[in-house]
């Protein structure tokens, strides 16, 4: 049975975590140094180190390498006090996809590749990319088996050539994990593998910076390419040949952390309709007095209380062990519409006010959108969560 009881330490880390993001974090949240492509560099690292000074950075890190160990339901309290502002999960340290490389560093990394990589990555002193979608008419997307980008392989080295489309973060990283389909000298598919490259190696190159509705991470989003990038076998992330299934080593959970984040950001949406509604007169009353608002205040609740209920209940699956696949796609599904709605709602309950740029709303309305779409969009894993319902009721 899942205890949803908070045990001494973790209520008072959650405490330490809200005052720490409603009293440092919250005041830079219109601080100009945020661009139509996120954060600049400079931002990211003065708030990192707010949350460093408080022993707060890093929950979901290794201590080994200076996080605070958290486990998956630990991650699910933590994860949403910080959501609550634009700027939280930037400051701890957990923005998507740093805090999903971290995970997957941690779990397949060679010893050498975790001191190199994963250990500045844990401290907040660099970022880094993911590359694994590509273009958007051929090539991997929700369907990764399209991989278009090749690593051939050259003596002990590998030749990576291919474009990939909506990578985050490019500018100012220090690294990117790269999805490729990997061919050995006589062209034989050994299958797809990851690998680590410095982001500044030769041959690799933004073609072009994306404008896209958000603006919450550092870097923004990017088209770039690889022109006989080359890479010896010590970059090499896991066994060749094994990169879907490490994929899916930092995917599943990733999908829940985005719904941990966003449902704080949610909340934080709701308390700011919650309080508008409360002193808004119209025809009499307060708004929120009329079943127009009310209604939608309460339906606010209940999406955050069964989004809450799904984040924990996979994160508990995810502590015992268990792949957890069919709940992380029911989960990431499931919060990514029902979180959107909340934030919608709040947006329609502010009125004028909603669409301008007074409250957060209008920001977070703007940035959790997506949501439905990265990490797989709600259809496929509707579409996957169907073909599995049909493999276990074929009879009846």
């Amino acid at each position: 049975m899942i205890d949803f009881e908070l045990s001494p330490e973790l209520t008072t880390l959650r405490d330490r975590v809200e005052t720490f993001i409603a009293s440092k974090v919250v005041p830079m949240e219109n601080d100009p140094r945020q661009t139509p492509h996120g954060p600049a560099e400079e931002l990211r690292l003065e708030l990192v180190n707010l949350a460093r000074a408080e022993g707060l950075l890093s929950p979901h890190a290794p201590v080994a390498y200076g996080g605070l160990g958290l486990n998956h339901r630990e991650m699910a309290v933590i994860f949403e006090a910080a959501g609550w502002s634009t700027l939280g999960p930037l400051a701890l340290n957990i923005q998507a996809g740093d805090e999903g490389n971290v995970n997957l560093l941690n779990q397949i990394a060679t010893p050498s590749q975790k001191e190199r990589w994963l250990a500045p990555l844990a401290r907040g002193e660099v970022r880094s990319v993911f590359s694994m979608t590509e273009t958007v008419t051929d090539g991997a997307g929700a369907d990764a088996s399209r991989l278009n980008t090749i690593a051939r392989q050259e003596s002990d080295d590998f030749i990576i050539n291919g474009q990939k489309y909506m990578i985050t973060g490019v500018p100012g990283a220090a690294f990117n994990i790269v999805m490729a389909r990997t061919l050995d000298s006589r062209g034989e598919d050994l299958g797809a593998s990851m690998f680590v490259l410095d982001i500044d190696c030769p041959g690799f190159s933004v073609t072009r910076m994306l404008d896209t509705i958000d603006a919450n991470s550092p870097g923004g989003h990017a088209v770039v390419r690889f022109d006989d990038v080359r890479v010896s076998a010590d970059r090499l992330l896991g066994n060749l040949g094994q990169g879907f299934r490490n994929a899916q080593v930092r995917l599943g959970p990733a999908r829940l952390t985005h719904c941990m984040r966003w449902l704080g950001a949610a909340k934080r949406c709701h308390a700011v309709a919650a309080a508008h509604a409360s002193v808004r007169h119209s025809f009499g009353k307060t708004i929120g007095e009329h079943q127009g608002v009310s209604f939608m205040l309460a339906d606010n609740e209940i999406d955050m209380h069964l989004a809450r209920l799904s984040i924990w209940h996979t994160a508990w699956l995810l502590d015992k062990g268990e792949q957890a696949r069919d709940e992380t796609s029911i989960a990431k599904v499931y919060c990514s519409e029902a979180l959107g709605r909340v934030v919608d709602r709040s947006l329609q309950i502010l009125g004028a006010i909603g669409i301008t740029r007074d409250t957060v709303v209008e920001r977070i309305y703007r940035d959790i959108r997506p949501f439905r779409i990265y990490d797989g969009p709600s259809e496929v894993h509707r579409h996957v969560l169907g073909r599995r319902i049909l493999g276990r009721h074929t009879q009846v």
